[in-house]
């Protein structure tokens, strides 16, 4: 029985097999304010040189450079990183489909182009947007926020080869085949009559043994089996060599050339080193096959990144900062960065190089506490004479210079601690809270550290440096968590360092484009708020083909609201 009291159900016309009538454009369904306008208006301002310069010619055509571009930024803004997601997203997406101009490449086609053509050049692109930035005002390179991450690898977790053990296996393989090439020698000397070719095994005494001398003495000892086939310790010696100690040696040898000065790699991705990061999948602190990403940023906006094979960040500065000098010509006016980078190497080099350095070190916030400003036995504390070039304990005891030790860092930096030692900690009352060595009381003191650290400190105290450092966290910092969280890129792709350094460039350049088209929607929110009528229409239009006309837009929306 129906009830009178409601009105009767209605819904509307359902038809899936019903003809359709499509636009003349597929732009007609793209938003005017939509992320792949930016997009394509970016891109289309470029010069592409350097990736055009990667195709041979000839052959059947070749889809467009900055199409594939677009395509490949775009599904990076969209957490999209697989080429064959990518590819299908260019059959079912409208904005893909607007982006490639209707062109379907296969996921091939997309991998080979983000793998090859833009191998060496991804830079270049990177470089081109962030001087557009510059060029409109949008970001400047006075104040450079840097911070570093690790990303994981494309590697197996268990498919590692560690340098220790490499070098332990080797050196204990160099010992049997000494032990062997004695008893070769044993052999000789009892056939020299016979023969007369003492030195046929190729010994070299205590010369280390490669895989060449490997080589080299099996082939004598064959030449010698010609001779006297029925030499059953000859036999066993070049069967020992040739399957068993030339294969390792040469194993052992390739893996130190892959490994060259890093501690540690992964057989899946040879260019990748364990690492220890934040996501540990075992909860027992195990490393994982990764690569460690420098950023420096403004305004959220990445200006620069370097992709590095070493875990530690203190090493890492001088590179990347060498590489953001390379790349615009010239350096940040101040630098802003964590205690991970506080070393005396950086310091001395952003000082030469006439860089404001707030740039913490390991004990900064530590030694701020009152207790230990106030700490009679730090080394900082201690009361030190210059004519006598010697520092007094709380105890009443001297210590006196004993010598000069002598560093060096991964980068061949050269640095110098004087050592002073006391003369009679024995006995002292003070003894256990003074240190807490057997001996006598021994402390190392890097003048030129101590310098540097007590300029880091000013500047990190100072007004400046105080807005420096609370902007640090929501620079940097706050551009990983978009990446790893907001867009899910927390694992590389591909595999190698050139590669992994196209993918992380693509990333980069997603997220400034990104920051501007938000930057651009802000900017329209204000201007539709400030304008009516025509003339929203005719900011909409001009910020959107021209995404750097948005700051004239901004200026004139200003006026407009003081009017």
């Amino acid at each position: 029985m129906n009830n009178p009291t409601h009105s009767k159900v209605s819904f509307k016309a359902y038809e899936q097999h019903q003809s359709l009538l499509f636009p003349s454009s597929l732009d007609e369904w793209i938003p005017k304010n939509h992320l792949v306008r930016v997009i394509s208006s970016v891109i289309d301002q470029m010069e592409l040189d350097s990736v055009l310069k990667s195709y041979p010619g000839g052959g059947a055509p070749s889809y467009h450079p900055k199409m594939m571009l677009k395509v490949l930024i775009y599904a990076y803004t969209q957490k999209i990183y697989s080429s064959r997601q990518i590819a299908k997203a260019l059959v079912e997406q409208i904005p893909f489909r607007w982006l490639s101009g209707g062109n379907l490449p296969d996921f091939r086609t997309i991998n080979r182009y983000r793998s090859t053509r833009l191998k060496g050049t991804i830079e270049d692109v990177f470089t081109a947007v962030v001087e557009l930035l510059f060029r409109e005002g949008i970001i400047d390179l006075k104040d450079y926020f840097m911070d570093g991450t690790k990303f994981e690898a494309n590697a197996n977790k268990y498919s590692f080869v560690w340098g220790k053990a490499t070098a332990k296996f080797k050196a204990r393989l160099q010992r049997d085949v000494k032990a062997l090439f004695e008893q070769i020698d044993q052999v000789n000397a009892s056939d020299d009559d016979r023969y007369g070719d003492k030195d046929l095994p190729g010994m070299g005494g205590d010369d280390p043994i490669d895989s060449a001398k490997i080589q080299q003495t099996v082939e004598r000892l064959n030449a010698r089996l010609q001779k006297e086939p029925s030499n059953k310790d000859l036999k066993k010696a070049v069967k020992k060599l040739k399957d068993d100690y030339l294969p390792r040696q040469q194993k052992y040898e390739q893996q130190e050339k892959i490994l060259g000065e890093r501690n540690s790699y992964s057989k899946t991705d040879e260019d990748a080193t364990f690492m220890r990061m934040k996501e540990d999948h075992m909860l027992n602190g195990q490393l994982k096959p990764g690569y460690n990403v420098q950023i420096g940023t403004h305004n959220q906006f990445i200006l620069g990144y370097s992709i590095h094979q070493k875990p530690s960040d203190s090493t890492l500065l001088i590179p990347h900062l060498e590489w953001l000098k390379c790349r615009f010509g010239k350096l940040p006016g101040a630098v802003t960065a964590d205690a991970g980078y506080g070393s005396e190497e950086n310091y001395a080099w952003l000082d030469d190089e006439q860089v404001t350095a707030y740039v913490k070190y390991n004990n900064f916030h530590w030694e701020q506490k009152r207790k230990q400003r106030n700490n009679p036995y730090r080394i900082e504390n201690l009361p030190y004479d210059e004519k006598t070039d010697r520092y007094l304990c709380p105890g009443g005891q001297y210590l006196t210079y004993l010598k000069t030790e002598k560093q060096m860092s991964a980068n061949g930096y050269a640095s110098e601690r004087r050592v002073y030692e006391a003369s009679g900690c024995k006995g002292c009352v003070l003894k256990d809270k003074c240190h807490k060595s057997k001996g006598n009381r021994r402390i190392q003191v890097g003048v030129k550290l101590q310098e540097y650290r007590k300029k880091a400190r000013e500047l990190l105290l100072s007004p400046e440096g105080l807005e420096h450092r609370s902007r640090r966290p929501i620079e940097p910092e706050a551009v990983f968590g978009q990446i790893k969280w907001n867009r899910q890129f927390k694992r590389f792709l591909l595999r190698g360092l050139d590669k992994v350094t196209i993918e992380f460039g693509l990333v980069a350049i997603a997220h400034n484009l990104m920051k501007l088209w938000q930057l651009i929607m802000n900017l329209l929110l204000q201007a539709e708020i400030i304008l009516s009528g025509r003339a929203i229409l005719v900011a909409r239009n001009l910020i959107l083909r021209k995404p750097a006309a948005f700051l004239e837009i901004r200026v004139n929306s200003c006026q407009s609201v003081a009017k």
